[in-house]
């Protein structure tokens, strides 16, 4: 299907600072938007997820998440703050919004996004919404009706039929980007898929094959500034973890000096307060959409996934196993983390297993007689040290990178910005 046919939905509450991030780049893909509102809220109850997740974060967490979102408005060079107010109550500016001529939208969206993240402004208020609209060039007539429709029974109607649409597309978050070419209809999540946006507009099919012109590995611009360092917290029960390791040759190569720490992740969990394994504590419709995404990303890195049919595994041993090779240096330790990551996640093996263990260790000239060697209290008390030094530098999953000790990254899909940071880019927040 040629580009000038194609479509593309942006599913958007004005209470998502994502779904703000996004609007901001969605015309840069060369295709038409459809503005897609939902109340975010009823997505969430709909789904069973509650209050959404961000009413249950840790500390650690909320603080990584509110330093990602300034982050990505420095990258995207678009004005973002935090209103005192927020989370904002935004039923009826979304109603409002459906009674505007759908001619408007682009330009009511706007403003309405500029009201809340640039100026922090009460959006629940008619007077605000009023001035944000007029701000964005709607005549105040229009302005003036659409807020006496906000209050009728079919605009109400007109909301929670496009909420129950999301749920039914498989939207749990926002914001949702909807391709409705395909079938079923594909869903990408997120305003830091912006690649794989631009990829699938010029023909990549990712849940099914690799992106036009083969995968697309990380590739790093330039050499670390001097004395830049790198920590890398993983453990390979993640396949994240193991999604990144396989991208860790990249960022070794700008010279940063780099220390990979294998931790045991149950044990940060347990002392962090968090579900020992967090993909079981998903809702439903998010937890398919995240096994779709361990394929896609592997695709459009070009390495080989498959998800275990034995999951959760214990790692302890393979992670002491990690440990041992990074304590003979650090090509060792990624050479064998990458191995024992691509073993549970790539080729169906049993990490529990010791001759399994034993196997992928002579297959990488390294001692079976490690195995044995994981019973040490000198191994096990560094593991331990590991997890419990990831807790104070305020790690709370994995992959966790900190650049220069204090810059934290989470996540594989992370990985550009730790880029960014090796080389001098230093975050206005954290």
């Amino acid at each position: 299907m040629s580009n000038c046919a194609r479509v593309l939905e942006l599913w958007f509450d004005f209470s998502c600072p994502y779904a703000y991030l996004a609007s901001r780049r969605a015309t840069t893909l060369g295709v038409p938007i459809d503005w897609r509102p939902m109340l975010l809220g009823g997505v969430f109850r709909g789904i069973g997820a509650g209050d959404g997740p961000m009413a249950t974060l840790s500390h650690a967490k909320a603080t990584h998440n509110l330093n990602d979102m300034h982050r990505w408005a420095e990258v995207f060079d678009v004005p973002f703050r935090m209103p005192a107010g927020h989370p904002m109550r935004t039923v009826r500016a979304l109603r409002t919004l459906l009674g505007l001529p759908h001619s408007r939208w682009p330009d009511a969206i706007g403003a309405l996004y500029a009201a809340y993240w640039q100026r922090g402004e009460d959006i629940t208020r008619d007077d605000v919404i009023s001035r944000a609209l007029g701000d964005g060039g709607i005549a105040a007539p229009e302005i003036a009706d659409a807020l006496a429709r906000a209050d009728s029974d079919a605009i109400k109607d007109e909301l929670r039929r496009r909420t129950d649409e999301a749920i039914g597309l498989g939207i749990f978050g926002a914001p949702a980007w909807v391709f409705r070419d395909h079938t079923p209809s594909l869903l990408v999540w997120g305003q830091d898929r912006m690649p794989w946006l631009e990829a699938i507009v010029a023909g990549w099919e990712p849940d099914t094959t690799a992106p036009r012109g083969g995968p697309r590995p990380l590739v790093t611009p330039g050499p670390a500034a001097a004395g830049t360092t790198l920590d890398v917290y993983f453990d390979i029960a993640s396949p994240f973890a193991y999604l990144a390791l396989t991208q860790l040759p990249a960022l070794l190569a700008t010279g940063a000096t780099t220390r990979l720490l294998p931790i045991l992740l149950g044990g940060l969990f347990r002392d962090i307060g968090q579900a020992n394994v967090p993909l079981f504590a998903m809702p439903p419709a998010k937890l398919r959409y995240v096994g779709l995404e361990m394929t896609r990303w592997a695709r459009w890195w070009g390495v080989p996934f498959e998800q275990p049919r034995k999951f959760p595994q214990r790692t302890v041993t393979a992670q002491r196993l990690a440990l041992l090779a990074v304590q003979t240096d650090l090509a060792t330790g990624v050479r064998l983390a990458t191995a024992l990551g691509r073993a549970m996640w790539a080729e169906q093996r049993d990490l529990e297993d010791d001759p399994t263990l034993r196997a992928i260790l002579e297959a990488e000239g390294l001692p079976a007689a490690w195995v044995d060697r994981t019973q040490e209290p000198a191994i096990k008390a560094a593991l331990v040290a590991n997890t419990t030094a990831a807790q104070a530098a305020g790690v709370f999953g994995v992959p966790t990178f900190v650049v220069n000790g204090k810059h934290l990254f989470w996540g594989q899909d992370r990985l550009d910005l730790v880029a960014r940071a090796l080389e001098g880019w230093v975050p206005v927040h954290g």
